[in-house]
């Protein structure tokens, strides 16, 4: 445990002159308060939060690494984003697949500059939406291995996107 202590505060260090946190597969449950920290001079660009065992994202974070560009929330247990996601301005590449995510997040869809998003592999059935997913920056939204409701894929059909949608062939054995 206590490396993984060590780890995290070398790697909070180095994202000092970089700008880039890499907190990837560091076994954590919350982004610990030092984090902030330690960080609070710094304008991170991106941070990389993969392979951890998070539940969860604070409010905390969005507000603390407002300017970030790409988050990597990838191989962690979330189910959902909070609502302050929104005050992510500059977040241009979002990754949240191999979560626990059951509907997508619309707050998502509230990210002016998101791009990418990615969130393959969890186990969405519905979108959090009833408007039609409109945004002028989105250019791939990665749905790929999801269980999604025949509703749900009913109403991605009638979208009309501006943006790739990318949804695994429903499955013959549909029951």
């Amino acid at each position: 445990m206590a490396h993984l202590v060590v780890q995290v505060i070398e790697r909070c260090e180095n994202a000092k002159e970089s700008a880039h946190l890499d907190l990837s597969e560091c076994e954590l449950m919350q982004i610990p308060d030092a984090v902030y920290h330690l960080m609070r001079n710094t304008e991170l660009q991106t941070c990389n939060l993969s392979g951890n065992v998070l539940k969860k994202v604070t409010p905390k974070f969005a507000l603390k690494f407002s300017a970030i560009t790409d988050l990597n929330l990838s191989y962690n247990q979330l189910s959902k984003l909070p609502d302050e996601f929104a005050t992510l301005s500059a977040l241009t590449n979002l990754n949240i697949s191999h979560n626990s995510f059951i509907v997508l997040p619309q707050v998502v869809f509230k990210l002016q500059k998101l791009a990418s998003l990615d969130a393959q592999h969890n186990a969405i059935l519905e979108i959090d939406t009833d408007e039609a997913i409109s945004s002028d920056c989105l250019t791939v939204v990665d749905l790929r291995n999801n269980p999604l409701s025949r509703n749900c894929r009913r109403k991605l059909e009638d979208f009309v996107t501006s943006f790739r949608l990318e949804i695994s062939q429903e499955a013959e054995d549909d029951w």
